[in-house]
């Protein structure tokens, strides 16, 4: 029986959608998973055809001994993948000991932690300034050794989807948000980055034998400043012919430079006065609604994509379609208990929506977004005309209302 394991998934998103892409390509799915409670909901995984509990996910020794039980049970492993953080290169480097389809695993290891893509990258033209930090002096000491030019940013190495990402505007925001990272990170170094102004963009990029193939640019709407969180993507992005012309020749130095040959990431970049600043990469697709978002304005899905470069086959990459789609996700204004949702059949009706996706279920406790996680719902919306595509996606968030109780 041919099999693909995944090591983590999310419940949905572009995780999920591998899974349910592997499935139909005819592959029994094998999920390693530490969501307990996901046992319980066992009914809604049908495309994961096995599911197995484990405590520790990055525990290298544990995960093999369940291969072994798994190749027992006579299932013959063809890939075993990871799309989300932080499992990505553990499970590229499990699939070469394995002797399965190799992809570059120092430089997805380099991805997964900023001050090591930072150093890696450090001179190439699309790095911002930056500082790497310990923590071991006060916040004024740090203030003056570190940070040259205000505003600046704050981020946790490890962080992802705008987690422990602060932009400080003063000398007092500065010595706030040390104080938080001290109790996050207690003597872990802290990233501090200059602050780069100018519309943001999310690139999707496939590697296959040193080809590098840039499959998305979608345009990133960021609604809070501060934490940067991303309310509204777009796609395909409407670049000058400049611009598209320096992002490609950025983005094939920066795959250079950081030596991916065979994998996927997604970078963050931002035009600025004429120029690309890099300022995440993270080695995968990027997750939530981004797969959907692909699929509608392209016809690629580039999950499916990614599981037949780990399986040494060739990608196809080649677009059957052209429509501009836009996603608008939905935060909530105070925190406190859901009572209910509604407006979800509504938004569903509207002409040119494709997709509504409500994540939490009544009784769960929602917050303000202070990172992606906190985005609750979102409306894919399609057109021919991309400002069309972007007003349906709007408008149908507008009819989804969450009913919150005080806690």
């Amino acid at each position: 029986m041919q099999t693909i394991i995944f090591l983590g998934s999310n419940k949905s998103g572009s995780s999920r959608d591998a899974i349910r892409a592997a499935s139909d390509m005819g592959y029994f799915t094998v999920l390693l998973t530490d969501r307990r409670k996901w046992i319980k909901q066992r009914e809604e995984f049908p495309d994961v055809h096995q599911m197995v509990l484990m405590d520790r996910l990055l525990d290298k020794e544990k995960i093999f001994r369940q291969l072994s039980k798994i190749n027992n049970q006579g299932k013959q492993i063809k890939a075993f993948v990871s799309f989300i953080d932080p499992f990505v290169s553990l499970a590229a480097e499990i699939s070469k000991e394995l002797g399965l389809q190799e992809v570059s695993v120092a430089a997805l290891f380099k991805m997964e932690d900023k001050t090591r893509f930072r150093d890696e990258l450090q001179n190439n033209p699309v790095t911002p300034h930056f500082s790497i930090c310990l923590l071991d002096k006060d916040e004024n000491e740090l203030f003056k050794e570190h940070v040259k030019k205000l505003p600046a940013i704050l981020k946790s190495p490890v962080s992802n989807g705008s987690k422990d990402v602060i932009k400080v505007n003063s000398k007092e925001e500065f010595t706030e948000a040390v104080q938080h990272f001290r109790n996050q990170l207690g003597q872990d170094p802290l990233l501090i980055e200059e602050f780069i102004s100018g519309p943001q963009y999310l690139i999707e990029v496939l590697v296959h034998n040193s080809n590098t193939t840039i499959v998305a640019i979608i345009e990133q709407e960021i609604s809070s400043m501060n934490r940067f969180i991303i309310t509204g993507y777009h796609m395909p992005a409407r670049l000058s012919k400049h611009a598209r012309e320096t992002l490609n020749e950025s983005i094939g130095q920066v795959m250079k430079d950081i030596g991916l040959s065979h994998g996927t990431c997604h970078l963050e970049m931002r035009w600025t006065e004429g120029e690309w600043k890099l300022i995440e990469i993270n080695p995968r697709i990027s997750g939530s609604a981004i797969n959907q978002m692909i699929l509608e304005s392209t016809g690629i899905s580039l999950v499916k994509e990614t599981l037949k470069l780990h399986l040494g086959e060739k990608p196809d990459l080649t677009p059957s379609k052209v429509e501009y789609v836009s996603a608008e996700f939905i935060t909530v204004e105070t925190q406190g208990r859901l009572v209910k949702v509604t407006g979800k059949n509504k938004a569903k009706k509207i002409d040119g929506v494709k997709m509504v996706y409500v994540k939490p279920r009544k009784g769960s406790v929602l917050t303000p977004p202070l990172s992606m996680g906190d985005r609750y719902a979102y409306v894919l919306a399609s057109s021919s005309d991309p400002l069309k595509a972007k007003e349906i996606a709007k408008r149908a968030a507008g009819e989804i209302k969450f009913y919150i109780e005080p806690l």
